[in-house]
């Protein structure tokens, strides 16, 4: 069986308040609304993941936990990843090297400019800016994540609260 990855950028979120960490900011109105609908969507498509792998930040996991409400997965199959928040292409793919192989269809939820460059990267998607609550899907055509890498994904399916682009 193939591999599929969706990858979810956070929802829009608040700027933060006055000494509030960059880690701590929450989502706003729009972001919650978003978050919801994209889950939503990508349930009509029945591309639904068999693991949620989150950044810890709030805005990140608050999204992550949206579309486990939708897609009806418990808050403790959700595993945190420290290493997604700030991360860059190279730590993203190291913790992507290192998914369950057991699980054939993994949700990742982070932060930009790592996700646009990681989808860019894997699938060469050409995808300039993925926009808060944006979901890509790309497709893997073997059966071992410790194989994902340059340009060996391709894209499966592309979507944003405005359409592709925000």
């Amino acid at each position: 069986m193939a591999k599929q990855l969706i990858v979810v950028r956070h929802g829009k979120s608040d700027q933060g308040t006055y000494g509030m960490s960059d880690f701590e900011r929450t989502l706003n109105h729009r972001g919650n609304k978003n978050a919801h609908e994209m889950a939503e969507r990508i349930t009509q498509k029945d591309i639904i993941p068999e693991l949620i792998v989150s950044s810890p930040a709030v805005r990140a996991l608050t999204t992550a936990r949206h579309f486990a409400d939708v897609l009806k997965i418990s808050y403790d199959d959700i595993q945190l990843e420290a290493s997604v928040y700030e991360a860059n292409t190279t730590a993203l793919l190291k913790v992507i090297n290192q998914l369950n192989n057991d699980f054939e269809r993994i949700a990742l939820f982070g932060h930009n400019p790592g996700l646009t460059e990681l989808v860019n990267y894997l699938a060469d998607a050409k995808i300039y800016n993925l926009p808060t609550a944006g979901v890509v899907v790309i497709d893997f055509p073997f059966d071992d994540w410790q194989m994902v890498s340059q340009h060996t994904g391709s894209l499966f399916f592309f979507d944003s609260p405005k359409g592709q682009e925000d």
